[in-house]
């Protein structure tokens, strides 16, 4: 592990920290310091292999299976953190899914699942991390907030995706939310803020990079010209879960090359 842990004594919660992002948060979060659950849905040797690395590394993590759009799941898997760890200083909400179709053929179940999982699930898991933070209150020489909560959003909470109407209403619906939330529990010293990745190498959007024409017109989206990789969001989350980031609340970051600064205008449109 490196020997500047900013994160150290903590404890973190990662959902969704079996693969892509989530894994690089994951491991990002551990080689800070923090003690990390892994969460999963499905997928129990890829956290394990998560939890592996970080072991193997020095730092502490254990893997968790829960559907975070369940709660009685969510307030088991924060119980079992708890008791492993002795508490909870960090969330970060990760998981999440694609189920896409064009409009008009969108199912009410493919609207349903990506809503579940990527807006209630934060909801979920946010409300018991609150609650701990609450409870618990700020330590001093741990940290100094009482608890911080990370919401993984997308480019995609500010420019439609169509053909992804379901997902970029979850990503619109988180930006709302970690705001509010960070509006109510400020005074409680809770951060939350967001982040917002572009394009990432992960399995999610694998068609979109793995043959070079396909990456080749993903880089006409990106002004910076190259795909971001998951450690590019593992670094970013580190930090603003960091005492560097304490006066940090109610924002998103956007870590996407510039996707967001919409490059078909570069040239007068």
């Amino acid at each position: 592990m490196k020997t500047t842990q900013k994160l150290k004594g903590q404890a973190a919660i990662v959902t969704g920290g079996d693969s892509g992002i989530g894994r690089a948060v994951a491991i990002a979060l551990a080689d800070a310091g923090a003690k990390v659950l892994v969460n999963f849905a499905h997928n129990h040797d890829a956290a394990d292999e998560v939890v592996k690395i970080i072991k193997d590394a020095g730092g502490k993590a254990f893997a968790f299976q829960c559907d975070v759009s369940k709660e009685d799941e969510v307030k088991a898997m924060f119980a079992a953190a708890i008791k492993k760890y002795g508490t909870v200083d960090i969330l970060v909400n990760n998981a999440g899914l694609q189920k896409d179709s064009k409009f008009v053929d969108m199912t009410l179940e493919q609207w349903n699942t990506v809503i579940s999982i990527n807006l209630t699930g934060q909801f979920l898991c946010s409300r018991e991390a609150a609650k701990e933070f609450m409870k618990r209150g700020v330590v001093e020489k741990r940290s100094a907030a009482a608890g911080k909560i990370i919401c993984m959003s997308s480019v995609h909470e500010i420019i439609p995706w169509a053909g992804h109407v379901n997902y970029a209403a979850s990503k619109g619906g988180i930006s709302m939310f970690m705001k509010s939330i960070a509006q109510e529990l400020a005074p409680h010293k809770i951060r939350v803020v967001g982040i917002a990745p572009g394009a990432i190498q992960t399995p999610i959007n694998k068609p979109a990079w793995e043959t070079p024409s396909a990456l080749n017109k993903l880089l006409e989206l990106i002004p910076y010209n190259r795909i971001g990789q998951p450690q590019d969001v593992g670094k970013l989350a580190a930090w603003l879960a960091s005492d560097d980031a304490d006066y940090i609340t109610g924002t998103t970051i956007f870590v996407d090359g510039g996707m967001a600064l919409y490059p078909g205008f570069a040239d007068n449109g």
